[in-house]
């Protein structure tokens, strides 16, 4: 699961950042990126100019965080995106199943299925490579 500070790796691998959340992913990392538009995504926010230790975004982000979404609060939009597409194809490139990025995402299958028909699947590790 990933979360703020769960020591997970994520691969270097990932798609692109939309333009609606390329300046949380610059701020925040792809991490917390997604921890922060799970725990705000779809509501009005404000972030606070110098953020207090016990803000609800220091509180998922951690506080540095905080302050780096502080210095760009004036370029940011007062509602956070949902990104939801962008969201199932990273997961997607995590390895999740659609079933999960679904329940994630709290969104049908056939969304997410819709979400990620154009993507082609990982490459499998097991998998010789019949081209070299």
């Amino acid at each position: 699961m990933i979360g703020h500070n769960s020591g997970a790796k994520l691969p270097l691998s990932h798609p692109k950042p939309t333009a609606q959340v390329q300046r949380y992913y610059n701020a925040l990392g792809l991490e917390d990126t997604l921890v922060f538009l799970d725990a705000f995504g779809g509501a009005e926010i404000y972030i606070a100019i110098d953020p207090k230790s016990r803000s609800s975004v220091a509180d998922v982000v951690g506080y540095p965080k905080a302050k780096a979404l502080a210095s760009i609060a004036h370029e940011l939009p007062r509602r956070v995106p949902l990104a939801k597409p962008w969201r199932a194809q990273v997961y997607a490139s995590l390895g999740l199943s659609k079933a999960a990025i679904a329940r994630k995402l709290k969104s049908s299958e056939t969304s997410v299925r819709r979400w990620l028909k154009d993507i082609a699947p990982p490459p499998d590790p097991q998998q010789p490579d019949l081209f070299r």
